[in-house]
């Protein structure tokens, strides 16, 4: 029978971003593909907040890597353009704050990041810039070819010969602080260049200096912003997949994943799932798009690498407040960032600690000042990102100086001590005056809601840290050794968290499927639409390594040297030649 009258069959669990574009890219390659979201909504953190005219991003709120999602798209036939999505660019890219009331503009305007460096570090210091960029961008380039795009199904994928010629280029052993300060030599800029550590869950001292990939793509490519919101790019993706074919099921919650032991073979499957319902539903391939950690723990038997994964570090959590404002506060770019007086100290009072810092480092989003239609005329949307340790089992009394999550401390007066300090730190550090009174409308996010919402293990909003034994082949795999027919996509799975390189793993886990199937990949090696036929002018030429110039140098040098040592070079030519 051909795969056109018997299709494959798949159910995806979890309609997160890498759920939906792993169902839309099944679904193109000719497998029926039905999803199952607990919540009534897509997306996951992914996801909108709307109250009374105003529209706030819940999760990620910065496009970054934008070639990532052109190429997602263009694999399934079209294109952000042809999606009707907009991208705007955030200019500049963020307004970072410090506690003395200086503020540092990071842009991919280079002629501002001149001015910038100049003032506190000279003019030595932008040539400083530039070659951390050099370096960032080598980490970026290895990183999109060598990891993102490759799995790692056992150890042995890090012995490539293509990885490994790159792994101390990569500098995964050193810390993105420690590589930054390399560079940048005054605590004020290493501050600015690390603190993006944070959109990995981890803190820049231990955060792989790979990671300055980060920095990179934000100052070299920008800092972009869907409008209508970054669910937007979620929703384009459910309606791809629902033009090949994809059923999305919401507010269906998975009680288990079937398994099973064929009598012939001692190899268990997956064949399908059951509702909360008591529904059950078959399929050939199951992928869970769930918290990872959850699923173990949750979905599939008790087994020693569901106790292990608990075990392993995870990333942060956050406090996130949400803000319908009764005004506009013009001193508010669209991404600000205010740090803690002591980087350090905050840091370890959330990775090492797990507390809510006493003076928190913390990301102000105001998505109005960007696209107006996030808040009603003359009123900003505001939303607050606090990092905070992720919760914890209840253990004795903590030493430390911050607030405790883990400790029988009211959750109520823990945000209330949190928000009084944004809210006199944002008017102290801006001058924008006092923004209680013109809340009109609040909302928030703790780590027992991250928890509750969307089955997050301990609430921490990235999945599984990313140090250094938590990726590559040392990160959950995409396949589950047990079960034949049971994939992983998403934040705690190779690659690894993020809207891009969740959308990178499910190339990675769709490919997998397939050619495990024995079907075609639907999609080739080419990532974008790009000009093919070049023309005379537009040839790349190699220099040679040796150009006229040094070859008249070397002849001159020679010669010099033949007559300091008493040699005649020009002894015998002519008799060679008349001779």
């Amino acid at each position: 029978m051909s795969e056109k009258s018997h299709p494959k069959t798949a159910i995806i669990v979890g309609a997160g971003v890498g759920g939906v574009a792993t169902a839309a890219r099944l679904a193109k390659a000719g497998v029926k593909v039905t999803v199952f979201e607990k919540n009534d909504f897509t997306g996951g953190r992914c996801s909108i907040i709307h109250k009374d005219g105003y529209r706030f991003d819940q999760g990620p709120s910065l496009l970054l890597l934008p070639d990532l999602f052109r190429e997602a798209f263009y694999d399934l036939d079209t294109s952000l353009e042809a999606e009707g999505i907009d991208l705007l660019k955030c200019e500049p890219n963020y307004n970072v704050w410090f506690d003395d009331g200086e503020s540092f503009k990071l842009s991919t305007d280079v002629a501002q990041m001149k001015m910038e460096i100049e003032k506190w570090e000279g003019k030595d210091g932008f040539e400083r810039y530039l070659s951390f960029l050099q370096e960032a961008h080598r980490h970026y380039e290895l990183s999109v070819t060598h990891v993102l795009k490759k799995n790692f199904t056992s150890l042995l994928s890090m012995l490539r010969p293509s990885f490994l010629a790159h792994v101390l280029t990569l500098h995964p052993f050193e810390s993105i602080y420690s590589r930054a300060s390399k560079y940048f030599w005054t605590e004020r800029l290493r501050r600015v260049f690390t603190f993006g550590s944070m959109y990995m869950g981890m803190s820049p001292f231990d955060a792989p200096g790979t990671y300055s990939l980060l920095q990179y793509t934000e100052l070299a490519e920008g800092i972009w912003y869907p409008k209508g919101g970054f669910h937007s790019i979620v929703a384009a993706l459910v309606r791809i997949g629902q033009r090949f074919g994809v059923t999305y099921r919401l507010s269906s919650s998975i009680a288990s994943i079937n398994l099973t032991t064929p009598n012939f073979s001692n190899n268990r499957c997956a064949t399908g799932v059951t509702l909360i319902t008591g529904e059950s539903m078959s399929a050939d391939v199951v992928i869970i798009n769930a918290d990872l950690v959850y699923a173990y723990n949750n979905l599939l038997p008790h087994s020693s690498t569901a106790t292990s994964l608990s075990k392993r570090s995870a990333s942060c959590s956050s406090l996130s407040f949400y803000w319908a404002m009764d005004r506009t506060v013009p001193e508010l770019t669209t991404h600000n960032i205010f740090l803690a007086q002591h980087y350090r100290e905050s840091f370890d009072d959330i990775f090492k600690k797990q507390l809510i810092p006493s003076q928190p480092s913390f990301y102000v989003n105001v998505p109005s000042r960007i696209d107006p239609s996030a808040a009603p005329e003359g009123k900003d949307s505001i939303v607050i990102l606090v990092p905070v340790g992720h919760l914890l089992e209840p253990q004795s009394t903590n030493d430390g100086q911050g607030l405790d999550p883990k400790s029988s401390q009211d959750w109520d007066a823990m945000i209330s001590t949190a928000r009084s300090t944004i809210l006199s730190t944002i008017s102290a550090r801006t001058g924008c005056g006092p923004l209680a009174p013109s809340i009109a409308h609040e909302t928030i996010n703790t780590p027992l809601t991250w928890r509750e919402t969307f089955n997050l293990d301990k609430g921490a909003i990235l999945g599984l840290s990313h140090s250094f034994f938590n990726v590559l082949s040392f990160r959950p795999r995409t396949k589950h050794a047990d079960y034949a027919g049971l994939y992983f996509v998403g934040a705690s799975t190779h690659p690894g968290t993020g809207v891009p390189i969740c959308l990178a793993g499910s190339k990675v886990t769709s490919e997998q499927i397939l050619a495990d199937c024995g079907m075609s990949i639907p999609w080739g090696m080419q990532t974008t639409a790009r000009k093919t036929e070049t023309t005379e002018i537009d040839k790349m030429h190699v220099r040679p390594l040796v150009s006229n110039f040094h070859i008249g140098i070397m002849v001159l040098v020679l010669m010099i040297l033949s007559l300091v040592l008493g040699l005649n070079p020009l002894e015998g030519i002519g008799e060679g030649v008349w001779r």
